[in-house]
């Protein structure tokens, strides 16, 4: 037996607190409901895998998210549970939100977290990061009913309706790539919260990857051009593709890492200093370029770390 216990508002959304005031309780239980737009109420929802996969996603995104310390300090104040402090940023995330969701039950503290970390007033000595920060969680949030809005405030919306629309492009979006035999790595990024515009940031996000594989292989913390100078450059490089043995094979390295920075440029450059994307890509456009990046993928993966005297 429940009993009303309190409410609180929390990102302008009505929680209701309920006690377990059953005489044979044995502990004290809270339960978390909501207030819909509709005046009702409902038990507070989790997050799917796919969500919390997205959200841990654009929060830990390498060049728009939150630092290494900005996390671990987050975490503390939400008192999320950091259990996986050394892993990369978009997995210490995930892993510490569904550790968190799975033992409460709920995403109250989840949601306590994206409010704290949109917050405009964080954003004070760089600005530039608000906007893009705020529309990569949108895109993550938006078959979750919630949105971030221009002032950062988190607000409960109505659920994303082209979800059938952009769960028929991951659909079949995939089923091409499978077919060219694209990397696993960039298979990953057919998912319906990246497609719910158009193909671009699906794009983005896998050439975002080639980035983090470089940064693995290698130990870099650089992005961009600096990241691929410093790994596919100098005597030796960190990284080559071949044995460096000919002037064809050291056209080809140099070629390579001139391919790497063409390709960053193209993507990660566009949204670097503008608010808002507007690249309509169509779908023949994104498979060429998914199988690009799948090449650079399979590239890196066979390259080997010479020694270095």
């Amino acid at each position: 037996m429940y009993q009303f216990d309190s409410t609180e508002t929390q990102d302008g959304i009505v929680l209701a607190i309920f006690a377990d005031a059953s005489p044979d309780a044995n502990h004290h239980v809270t339960t978390v409901w909501h207030a819909d737009k509709g005046g009702g109420i409902s038990r507070m929802a989790s997050f799917t895998q796919a969500q919390l996969e997205a959200i841990a996603d654009a929060l830990g995104d390498t060049g728009d998210g939150l630092t290494g310390t900005e996390i671990g300090h987050l975490l503390s104040m939400t008192e999320i549970g950091d259990t996986d402090p050394s892993m990369t940023k978009r997995k210490r995330l995930f892993n510490a939100f569904a550790h968190d969701q799975n033992a409460r039950g709920d995403r109250s503290r989840i949601i306590g977290f994206i409010r704290k970390a949109i917050k405009p007033a964080r954003f004070s000595r760089e600005p530039h990061r608000f906007e893009p920060m705020r529309a990569n969680l949108n895109r993550a949030l938006a078959f979750s009913g919630l949105a971030v809005d221009d002032a950062g405030t988190l607000i409960s919306t109505f659920a994303a309706t082209t979800l059938s629309e952009a769960a028929r492009r991951a659909q079949e979006l995939r089923k091409d790539l499978v077919s060219r035999g694209v990397h696993p790595d960039v298979l990953r990024f057919c998912r319906d919260e990246l497609l719910a515009d158009n193909y671009f940031h699906a794009v983005l996000e896998a050439v975002k990857s080639v980035a983090e594989k470089i940064r693995q292989r290698t130990g870099l913390t650089d992005d961009g051009g600096g990241l691929v100078d410093r790994a596919f450059s100098g005597s030796p490089p960190m990284l080559t593709i071949n044995n460096l043995l000919t002037d064809s094979e050291r056209s080809e390295q140099k070629g390579f890492a001139n391919l790497l920075k063409g390709t960053f440029g193209m993507f990660r450059n566009t949204t670097a200093h503008a608010a808002k994307v507007n690249w309509n890509m169509s779908k023949e456009d994104a498979e060429d370029l998914f199988s690009l990046v799948s090449l650079i993928h399979r590239r890196i993966d066979a390259a080997v770390m010479p020694p270095r005297i």
